[in-house]
């Protein structure tokens, strides 16, 4: 009967231990292409921007 619950308290934390180092891991990556997403500007954006400018410079 230890037997089983041990083996079966091994299956439980090897899956939790192996979520928390996928986390881990890809915690740096989100962080990464997050940084970049704020500091760089889309097409669509883009366009939008233009398109503001262009109707306050029609207004004018």
């Amino acid at each position: 009967m230890r037997v089983v619950s041990l083996l079966i308290g091994c299956l439980i934390l090897s899956g939790c231990v192996g979520k928390v180092v996928s986390t881990v891991v890809t915690a740096p990556i989100k962080v990464v292409g997050k940084t970049v997403d704020v500091m760089t500007t889309s097409q669509d954006e883009a366009d939008r921007n233009r398109g503001r400018k262009a109707r306050k410079a029609e207004q004018d």
